[in-house]
């Protein structure tokens, strides 16, 4: 017998060069008179690869209109996540639920190191070279809303120093020639 693939599809690029990916796929049963009545939850990850990112939820009676539903969802919530260099601008923790996820940032050439929730999402964002770690909960919801929370809390040094009135100099700590990994003051 052959093995179901849970209806997951990776790296599916649509005619509008999205990445979509799906994350997780539920099946809720209700039982009524004549039996079991099955439908379908899913959550998509969507982005551009160079920073924006958006995540959907969708429920429907069959699994292709769940992930219809949570793609134009996700879609519909895109936002520019801070990126420099292909990593995360600083470390950081997202918070949702009993969910935390922590992002930092990595060299060149590490890779993204995260569980399959984060995974997605990070891939889908564009990022190459992150550390990170799923604390807490490991609900697929809470990971991707606590994922969610840390992207939208990063700022770039340029937009830090912006809102400080400085200039980008003086929001370095550390500054190494190939790592522009830099901690709020």
């Amino acid at each position: 017998m052959a093995r179901m693939s849970r209806g997951r599809r990776n790296n599916q690029q649509p005619d509008d060069g999205l990445i979509e990916k799906v994350i997780h796929i539920n099946r809720v049963a209700k039982v009524v008179k004549g039996g079991r009545r099955f439908s379908f939850s899913a959550i998509v990850v969507v982005g551009d690869g160079e920073g924006k990112v958006g995540v959907g939820f969708g429920k429907a009676n069959e699994v292709p209109e769940a992930i219809r539903k949570a793609s134009t969802k996700a879609r519909g919530n895109l936002f520019q996540a801070a990126m420099v260099d292909g990593t995360v601008p600083h470390e950081t923790v997202g918070r949702f639920g009993a969910g935390k996820v922590m992002l930092k940032p990595a060299a060149p050439g590490t890779g993204v190191i995260a569980g399959p929730t984060v995974r997605a999402i990070l891939d889908a964002a564009g990022y190459h070279n992150v550390l990170t770690k799923g604390l807490g909960s490991s609900n697929p919801h809470n990971s991707v809303r606590a994922t969610l929370a840390a992207l939208k809390s990063m700022e770039t040094p340029e937009q830090y120093a912006h809102r400080l009135g400085k200039d980008v100099d003086g929001v370095y700590q550390n500054y190494t020639v190939g790592q522009r990994h830099w901690t709020k003051r």
